[in-house]
């Protein structure tokens, strides 16, 4: 698939709250009751769509939720579907499939890729299979990589392609200042689309394509993972 960040401006204009804090994983060939197992969750109701998703979060945050097992455990809602052979877990506002410690048990035996952003701007990306971290980054400073295949042949040139910006800067997270050099208008900051080139990313390793139309139409069943 050739998924660049250009493709996933929807993200945040449709679901602006979500695009501010949210983790995406993906795993391979596992049930979404799996998954939900793997997080420990306990499983809870069903819904259909993202919108919806996003709902039961705000319920559930607020401390109303009817079927989340409210305690002196922290719990945080995890929302898994199934997509292309896929199982895909949406936390609103969480982190769990971002946890060093919890992608092993998460990946086991199979293909893990997941991305994270909280409402401070702190992000990552993991390409995990199995126990071994093939890829890990913050989508912000995509030049500061490691994992197994991390500096391999192409995939400076596979990050470029979804859309992240290489500059190999210490200020590679912060739009160019103008110079009094170059013409006004070209000298504007150009957006910068790391969140959604970390979408075009997880496409690009899962085959799995995120459209608005699909995560409307998706059937979402909601688990109450602990927190670790």
């Amino acid at each position: 698939m050739s998924a660049h960040a250009t493709d996933f401006t929807w993200f945040d204009e449709r679901y602006p709250d979500l695009a501010e804090a949210y983790c995406l994983t993906h795993v391979q060939g596992i049930s979404a009751d799996e998954l939900l197992r793997r997080f420990d969750a306990a499983p809870g109701r069903s819904v259909t769509g993202l919108a919806a998703v996003v709902q039961a979060w705000e319920t559930f945050d607020d401390g109303e939720d009817e079927h989340a097992p409210y305690g002196d455990e922290d719990l945080m809602l995890v929302a898994v579907t199934e997509l292309d052979g896929w199982a895909v877990a949406v936390e609103v506002n969480g982190y769990l499939g971002s946890l060093w410690d919890a992608l092993p048990r998460l990946a086991e035996g199979t293909r893990l890729v997941s991305h994270f952003r909280n409402c401070n701007a702190v992000d990552s990306f993991h390409w995990q299979e199995g126990a071994a971290n093939r890829l890990h980054f913050e989508p912000l400073f995509p030049t500061q990589r490691d994992g197994e295949d991390a500096e391999a042949p192409g995939i400076a040139e596979l990050l470029a392609h979804c859309g992240f910006d290489l500059t190999d800067d210490e200020h590679a997270g912060a739009d160019p200042a103008p110079s009094p050099d170059t013409d006004p208008d070209a000298a504007e900051a150009r957006p910068r689309l790391h969140t959604e080139a970390a979408f075009a990313l997880a496409e690009r390793l899962t085959d799995v394509r995120l459209t608005p139309e699909r995560l409307d139409a998706a059937g979402f069943r909601l688990g109450y993972a602990p927190v670790p």
